[in-house]
């Protein structure tokens, strides 16, 4: 049975901050890692590490809230699934939630929101959207 480890990330997240964890650990991958670093870019996690060696390797997050105890991310979902593999041009690209949010998009030279990927005039694949 094959998995989706992109959404399995998303949910660990997901549920971390809904449990009202400080940091959460995920497998680690160099997409995840990109993804990671996207999120922490745009102020929705904390800094990002990358800790073990070898095949022993973790990706830890630092999750963050509002002073009202709300967590920063307010909703994160899976675009692409690995049945049905979502693909936009630089010009379908559009805002998300009035720009609030982004769209996390899957590009020839790596992972950017998808404000970026539209003003450099790439596209690519829909990864997720966040806000």
């Amino acid at each position: 049975m094959n998995t989706d480890p992109i959404a399995d990330a998303f949910t660990i997240i997901r549920n971390a901050q809904l449990a009202q964890k400080p940091k959460v650990s995920l497998p680690y991958s160099k997409k995840k890692l990109a993804i990671a670093e996207l999120l922490s870019r745009f102020d929705f996690v904390g800094p990002v590490k990358k800790k073990g060696r070898g095949d022993k390797k973790d990706l830890e997050i630092v999750l963050k809230y509002k002073e009202d105890g709300r967590a920063k991310i307010r909703e994160i979902k899976r675009g692409s699934k690995p049945g049905c593999r979502i693909y936009l041009p630089a010009k379908g690209i559009y805002p998300f939630k009035a720009g609030r949010g982004i769209r996390m998009i899957s590009t020839s030279q790596g992972v950017m929101a998808g404000h970026e990927a539209r003003k450099k005039g790439i596209g690519g694949e829909l990864i997720g959207r966040i806000w």
